[in-house]
């Protein structure tokens, strides 16, 4: 399948093009710094381009069969419009190529639910403190694009990951319908259930939840590791750094 990915550059967007090429797939990866994308493949095509740009993403989406979008950038209290304004390029896109199925990153914090494995810090502390202050901004920028994607009569699937973290490869994951009881979610678990999406339409038109329900780390050990890796990591990619 001839795949486009936005928001390629990411944690999340890495892992999902390597998962996608050792699928099979010819994959188009979006980036605003195409020079610095680390992946090589013979099924690779590495663009430039910023979702902000709808004649750049018009271009990009040509050709496509199917779309994955994990944009993302990280949380600020400054307004957020990236996932509402880079969804309608995108999709305006798809609209003009004929492009019908795109399956798109959202979180599990878009809509606050308690999970049934959080606890009372995550349920009653830091999950409130969160949305109600750092991640305001970005969480109701996203559930503007949720709401296109409803709205766009497109193929469509919103995939909601809880925290994430890295492990080395693919581990066992569940999906539930708009609500997930777990905390954690791995970033190579979220890019496999992305690519499911892609031969399963047990999900379309709705919203999925994704967690990890093995090999989990402690909410101290998630965020103490989130909080090591920023610094070191890669520069964040306005258009887009995903998740």
């Amino acid at each position: 399948m001839r795949i486009v990915i936005f928001g390629a550059h990411g944690l999340t967007g890495r892992t999902l093009t390597g998962q996608a090429l050792a699928a099979g797939h010819e994959v188009t990866a979006i980036t605003r710094r195409p020079a610095e994308f680390p992946v090589e493949h013979a099924r690779l095509r590495v663009v430039g381009a910023d979702v902000y740009d709808g004649n750049a993403v018009d271009a990009a989406t040509a050709g496509a069969e199917a779309v994955l979008s994990t944009l993302g950038v990280p949380f600020t209290r400054k307004p957020v419009s990236v996932y509402s304004e880079g969804i309608r390029n995108i999709t305006a896109a798809m609209a003009r190529h004929g492009v019908s199925r795109i399956v798109a990153v959202s979180s599990s914090a878009t809509y606050p639910h308690h999970h049934a494995d959080g606890g009372f810090l995550m349920n009653r502390v830091l999950q409130p403190i969160v949305v109600a202050t750092i991640g305001r901004s970005t969480y109701a920028d996203m559930r503007i694009m949720e709401e296109h994607l409803r709205g766009s009569g497109l193929r469509w699937t919103i995939v909601r990951p809880s925290g994430l973290f890295d492990t080395p490869e693919v581990s066992r994951y569940r999906l539930h319908e708009n609500e997930a009881p777990g905390i954690f979610t791995s970033r190579a678990d979220l890019a496999a259930s992305l690519l499911e999406q892609l031969a399963d339409d047990r999900y379309l038109r709705k919203a999925v939840a994704v967690t990890t329900v093995e090999g989990t780390p402690t909410l101290w050990q998630m965020m103490r590791n989130e909080a090591v890796k920023q610094p070191g990591g890669p520069r964040p990619d306005r258009s887009r750094t995903p998740r």
